[in-house]
């Protein structure tokens, strides 16, 4: 799957603050997330994260 920095997931499941979405900080083995709603910050491994994005959105270029 291709996830890269500043990408925002659409999750299938929904953060306790009640986002789906989350922003990319950083992409590797694992990813470091930030949830659009209420700003918190989380690390989940790669295959995790991956079984549980609904789509990626990507940052528009000028």
């Amino acid at each position: 799957m291709d996830v890269a920095k500043d990408d925002i997931l659409v999750m299938k499941k929904e953060h306790p603050c009640g986002s789906r979405e989350m922003l990319v900080m950083r992409s590797g083995m694992d990813f470091r997330l930030k949830c659009q709603g209420c700003g918190h910050e989380i690390m989940i491994p790669r295959s995790k994260a991956e079984k549980n994005i609904k789509k990626i959105i990507k940052p528009q270029k000028l």
